[in-house]
């Protein structure tokens, strides 16, 4: 028989950002424990509010199947003496199955004779499997501060107030955290604050929408409320625009949202609009409002949890708590435009970027010096790169940014073109930061590209060189996302730049403070890492990836034109022979140490060595030609002609022969063959 089983756990509220997460770990946890106890639910709907984690399994088998359990004992010679009494061995071996040697079975295999102990057990009850499953779950959850309250000694993230364990429309006896699980959820905690029975499993999502007014699935509340900030925002003919992120601390903060339409004093607008959407968003969790032409409105939308009589006086709350906020932004960015830039940047000096790597002000100066010999290989103009470099960090000693820190970079271009600096150094010294996280924006000139490169270069090779490389889940530097920054700018942006001329270049800038050189290896083999990761996302196989950049090439942007044209090349019908050719003439080559790649053509005896040399010679000039114009698939497409000729040669041709000259002339042949296909890839790393 099955039956829906509803797991509640009731707490205070829970962290907002973590609410999703935590859910479905929870989910996830007890459906793999089910499944691993042969009670697999046939599907599981997760519920997650502020104040409970929930769960219905639907059509959870009550009891497991009979197992069969099957045990050998000792062989027969060991389990009864010369009399035949049993022995140590087997009396033990009986007593762990809980019956008497007698009670064994005596069986003959192919390795000889054996005692056996076989039964059927009877399945365990899913009330009997359910709290231990539960509470294992909860255990293992990866919350990084756990929380104890009253006497016990129970830790979770947040006190647990109710438990809720249901099969169908019976409670499952279990006691957790002190508590004894009951049908008794809780509704919201305003409009519906006592106890809410449960009838059956089943109803409970309808019970507490209904009876509660708590709208359990998390998934219904987003959109619920993605929904209600349109309607708001349409009355008001104005468009909203939904950052994920807030919509799901939003969603985990209420559990019967309504939206509240609100006001600000319309003098704010006058300053620049990410700041009023910072304070909105992330101190307040409001949601801001914009006109047909995308400018900034006086007006935002708050999501409330309580269903007011009087939303006027719910606004007119959220309206005060923003007018000081704003108040206090407007009088930042006036203090800080009074200083400057340039004297913002004098206080670096005083601020450490790593304490064996020097100031903020030092890494400026590196960055400075780096970007400088990027814009020299790029063609940007020097002296704006080296101004915008100056100024790159400067406002990281504003008030401004002090309160605001998603702000930096940004509040340096209004700073930079209150000053009248130059336009492009203005929108370099913001889109150095970019790209920010995965599948951000790129900087989109060479100015803001050449700091971009030297700030995430000159932070790899220090770090690195101070022994700080990040392993397992710690990266306190973010340098996994400033080599994937570095990667995404070389190859997105079509740079014909030489990574590892960079890196030499960025270690010159630590010749006083730290042995930077000898790290310049292990910061290559780091971004090449990367770069198999950034193309495995893409779909590419990480052995075509290998097949390329197993000789680190420098350039990484013709390094991915080879990847794709190998990537592509994959579909073509000679490819895998031609991968198993190019491996057995590794392997050959492999043995022999150092060759030449000369061939005199009169040593050349059999057929199938002339016609191979002879379309090998006919092929290698446009090959190389369009190899050399980066048309890798087209020239990849003229070798495999090679794929017949190829064949017939292995099929027909003694390689290693006693005649030294000979021998070496097909060598020479193979290597030649092989360097074609290197200038592309190493196709004998191809495993796919």
């Amino acid at each position: 028989m099955k039956h829906d089983c509803l797991i509640e756990i009731g707490t205070e509220e829970l962290p907002p950002k973590a609410l999703r997460s935590l859910a479905d770990g929870f989910a996830d946890r007890v459906v793999q424990a089910l499944e691993h106890h042969a009670l697999a639910a046939s599907a599981v709907d997760v519920f997650a509010t502020p104040r409970r984690l929930a769960m219905l399994l639907r059509d959870t088998p009550l009891q497991q199947q009979e197992q069969r359990v099957e045990k050998r004992g000792p062989a027969l010679q060991a389990a009864f003496d010369a009399d035949g009494n049993p022995s140590r061995a087997a009396l033990g071996f009986a007593g762990s199955c809980g019956v008497e040697v007698d009670q064994l079975e005596r069986r003959e295999t192919e390795k000889g004779s054996w005692l056996y102990y076989s039964a059927t057990q009877p399945g365990k009850d899913l009330a009997e499997l359910l709290p231990a499953i539960v509470s294992q779950a909860l255990a293992t959850l990866p919350i990084p501060k756990r929380m104890r309250w009253g006497e016990r000694e129970d830790e979770f993230v947040r006190p647990v107030k109710w438990l809720v364990m249901m099969i169908g429309d019976e409670v499952v006896a279990a006691e957790l955290f002190g508590l004894h699980s009951t049908n008794l959820s809780r509704g919201h905690r305003f409009h519906a604050p006592g106890n809410l029975e449960i009838s059956t499993a089943a109803d409970y999502e309808t019970i507490l929408q209904s009876r509660g007014l708590v709208i359990a699935s998390f998934d219904k509340r987003r959109d619920i409320i993605g929904n209600l900030l349109q309607q708001s925002a349409a009355r008001l003919e104005a468009s909203v625009r939904i950052d994920p992120g807030l919509l799901d601390e939003v969603t985990g903060l209420v559990e019967y949202p309504v939206a509240v339409c609100c006001e600000f004093d319309a003098g704010f607008l006058d300053l620049p609009p990410e700041v009023l959407v910072s304070t909105m968003q992330d101190n307040q969790k409001y949601f801001a409002l914009y006109d047909a032409s995308g400018a900034l409105l006086p007006h935002f939308i708050t999501i409330s949890n309580i269903d007011s009589r009087k939303p006027e006086v719910v606004a007119g709350g959220n309206e005060r708590v923003i007018r000081p906020r704003f108040a206090d932004a407007g009088f930042f960015f006036a203090q800080d435009r009074k200083f400057g830039l340039d004297a913002m940047r004098a206080k670096l000096e005083s601020v450490v970027f790593q304490e064996k790597l020097g100031s903020l002000w030092d890494k400026t100066s590196r960055i400075t010096r780096l970007a400088k010999y990027i814009a020299a290989q790029t063609g940007a103009d020097q002296d704006l790169v080296r101004r915008a470099a100056e100024l790159c960090k400067a406002d990281l000693m504003s008030d401004m940014v002090g309160e605001f820190p998603k702000l930096q970079g940004v509040m340096g271009r209004y700073y930079a073109k209150s000053q009248q600096e130059v336009e492009v150094v203005c929108s370099a010294i913001e889109q150095h930061y970019l790209p920010r996280f995965s599948g951000d924006l790129l900087p989109d000139d060479d100015i803001s590209q050449a700091i971009a490169l030297a700030d995430r270069l000159d932070s790899l090779i220090g770090i690195f060189a101070i022994g700080e490389k990040p392993g397992g889940d710690k990266d306190p530097f973010a340098l996994r996302r400033a080599a994937l920054a570095v990667l995404r700018i070389l190859v997105e942006k079509e740079m014909t730049l030489d990574v590892v001329d960079l890196c030499q270049a960025a270690a010159d800038g630590y010749f006083n403070k730290v042995d930077a050189k000898a790290v310049i290896g292990d910061v290559i083999d780091y971004l090449f890492d990367r770069l198999q990761s950034y193309f495995q996302e893409q779909g590419v196989a990480p052995d075509i990836v290998e097949a390329v950049a197993y000789s680190r090439p420098g350039m990484l942007y013709d390094c991915s034109l080879r990847i794709h044209a190998l990537h592509e090349f994959q579909r073509h019908e000679a490819a895998p022979a031609l991968a198993a050719a190019n491996k057995r003439i590794s392997n050959i080559l492999k043995k022999q140490g150092r060759l030449t790649s000369e061939i005199n053509p009169e040593l050349l005896q059999e057929m199938a060595e002339k016609n191979l040399y002879e379309r090998l010679q006919s092929l290698r000039g446009s090959v190389h030609e369009q190899f050399a114009r980066a048309e890798y698939l087209q020239g990849l497409e003229q070798l495999a002609e090679l794929r017949p000729g190829v064949d017939c040669f292995f099929d027909e041709v003694m390689v290693m022969v006693d005649d030294e000259a000979l021998k070496n002339n097909r060598l020479a042949l193979l290597e030649q063959l092989l360097q074609s296909f290197r200038k592309v890839a190493d196709f004998s790393r191809i495993q796919s």
